[in-house]
């Protein structure tokens, strides 16, 4: 089997970064340290594949951004903060959607080739395929999914937060919980899933309500399913674009909000603040805008080290939960 960048780095003793950089002759690597690199290079028979070659030579003034759906507010906000720094920075940017396509990994694969680096947007390609393009040399962010290996990430707080809603929630007498959205395609609904049962109380239980879609459309059919049997005391919703479809159904059928029914979102999107909706504020601009910086330290050989950020979030309190928004 050929030897990959991240066996020199293995066998030098240094970060896969390190590798990188002596490979494409930049400044900033000891002399001692990239003499052993290129030892360990000829040592394994190391040749740069074609990814390599081309990160090495700085053929591209592109970065790549990869994401499951541009629709709704949330992935908008994020590509937007991203593409913002990434003018900044002169560079012009790919962008891919992966909702739908069969061949998602190998599109990824191929958009690593035509950019200096890559921004993975939550659960679009398997750590495999993550492992693989890094081992092969590739600058890589992920954004909204846990660190894999070496490769750098950029999440939101969801778990404390996640707490610190359903704490909330329960203070003001709610015991039987539906959480709305689906934890298995999502890694950060799963966060927020962890932190709501943490906060669970004796007598106190949260019910998983799965849906296909986080938008709108499938908030409003959920309610539908619950105008005809016992509604729970909260609808903890896994963003806020399910939390505002439920909240139309719901006053639509005259639903006492929050007198009968508590909804809960996340993100604090717009629309949030019009319809009263107590959530949970991210930086969703922040979080494109901080993983491009951390793609273009890595594109120039700045830093020899993985960094992982988490962002601070912030609970809103409004009237879908108190009644009246607080000061």
């Amino acid at each position: 089997m050929r030897a990959t960048i991240r066996d020199v780095a293995r066998e030098a003793g240094v970060s896969i970064a390190t590798v990188s950089r002596v490979m494409r002759e930049s400044d900033g690597v000891r002399a001692a340290t990239r003499e052993r690199v290129l030892d360990a290079a000829r040592t394994l028979e190391f040749v740069p594949s074609h990814l390599g070659r081309q990160l090495a030579e700085r053929r591209h003034a592109a970065n790549g951004i990869v994401f499951p759906d541009l629709s709704g507010p949330y992935y908008a906000e994020v590509v937007l903060g991203y593409e913002s720094v990434a003018g900044e920075l002169g560079r012009s940017v790919l962008i891919l959607s992966t909702r739908g396509r069969d061949d998602a990994e190998a599109a990824v694969e191929a958009m690593a080739e035509r950019c200096d680096g890559l921004v993975i947007l939550g659960r679009t390609v398997s750590n495999r395929t993550v492992e693989r393009l890094a081992a092969r040399g590739a600058n890589i962010v992920l954004v909204a999914r846990p660190p894999v290996g070496g490769v750098d990430s950029v999440t939101a707080r969801n778990r404390g937060s996640a707490r610190a809603l359903t704490e909330h929630l329960l203070d003001l007498g709610a015991r039987r919980l539906v959480f709305v959205g689906d934890p298995s395609t999502s890694p950060d609904v799963g966060e927020r899933l962890r932190g709501v049962r943490e906060a669970l109380v004796p007598r106190s239980e949260v019910v998983i309500h799965h849906v296909d879609h986080l938008d709108e459309q499938a908030g409003a059919r959920l309610v539908g399913d619950y105008l005809t049997r016992a509604l729970p005391d909260a609808f903890v919703c896994a963003n806020d674009e399910l939390a505002l479809g439920m909240l139309r159904r719901l006053r639509a059928a005259g639903v006492d909000i929050p007198g009968r029914v508590m909804v809960t979102g996340w993100d604090d999107v717009m629309a949030a603040e019009y319809a009263g909706l107590t959530t949970v504020r991210q930086p969703m601009r922040d979080l494109g805008a901080t993983a491009a910086r951390l793609l273009d330290e890595l594109i120039s050989g700045a830093r020899a080290h993985p960094r992982h950020e988490v962002l601070p979030t912030e609970l809103v309190i409004r009237s879908t939960t108190l009644g009246k928004d607080t000061p």
